[in-house]
């Protein structure tokens, strides 16, 4: 963990915030999908986490690269556990 902590301190301010957009971005397309496929709740949960990325990512970047840390691997946690949930992605959200 102290190297990847290590790793991220490396990093700009601006990486690191792009990094956090990132993130939120995915959890944002797994709330996506798991509204189409019925999963309220973890919709609700992902979304959740991504807006509050969203909004403390210039802060963590900028403040506290260790917290940021924290944060990125919680959201591939909650990715990851989507992905094994869901192991066949969904070509598409359209409803006809």
């Amino acid at each position: 963990m102290e190297e990847r902590t290590k790793i991220i301190e490396e990093l700009s301010v601006e990486e690191r915030e792009e990094i956090l957009i990132d993130a939120a971005l995915t959890l944002e397309d797994a709330a996506l999908e798991a509204l189409v496929e019925g999963d309220k709740q973890f919709a609700a949960f992902s979304n959740n986490m991504a807006e509050a990325i969203r909004i403390n990512a210039d802060e963590l970047a900028r403040d506290d690269p260790e917290s940021a840390d924290k944060v990125l691997q919680q959201a591939a946690e909650v990715i990851s556990h989507f992905k094994a949930n869901h192991p066949y992605r969904l070509i598409s959200t359209a409803v006809h």
